[in-house]
């Protein structure tokens, strides 16, 4: 009888590891962080299509492993449980969008909405946005400046 218990526990682990669940990533290029946090630093990257085996999950964030082993956490609106079929025909193909692009595209901005905006208004002189588009904050950056201003944002929510 005991060896039969022992039997089922080992079956038991074996059937759950085996059946880990595994998500595919829906954006050009995921950052996977070292803690659940857009401030958490990057470890490593994924890219469209890429299978990963999740690990936990904590609030909007998904630890995952990628299939060499690196492990870190991502936000769950990069992935999908959808099946990813990469195939473009002849020619290269955009794949999908980056997360900055489906962050605007979430909020009803897009290239055409942009597009009709800048007919409705000639006169209107994008120079400056462009440029603030180029500034790249870092998450030590970012860190240190909400310290400075005393902002203690949630772990593991959305920041």
């Amino acid at each position: 009888m005991k060896k039969f218990l022992m039997v089922f526990i080992f079956l038991t682990v074996l059937v759950s590891v085996s059946r880990a669940e595994e998500l595919n990533v829906q954006v050009r290029t995921g950052k996977l962080r070292s803690r659940p946090s857009f401030l958490g630093k990057i470890v490593a990257t994924v890219s469209y299509g890429d299978a990963v085996t999740v690990l936990q999950e904590q609030n909007e964030w998904v630890e995952v492993r990628r299939p060499e082993g690196k492990k870190g956490w991502i936000h769950i609106s990069a992935l999908t449980d959808d099946e990813i079929e990469l195939s473009s025909g002849d020619s290269n193909a955009e794949t999908a969008a980056s997360s900055d692009e489906l962050a605007l595209a979430g909020k009803g901005f897009n290239s055409d909405v942009e597009a009709e905006f800048k007919t409705r208004n000639e006169d209107i002189d994008f120079t400056w946005v462009d440029w603030m588009e180029k500034i790249i904050i870092s998450p030590e950056q970012m860190e240190g400046f909400l310290k400075m201003g005393k902002v203690n944002p949630p772990r593991g929510g959305g920041i």
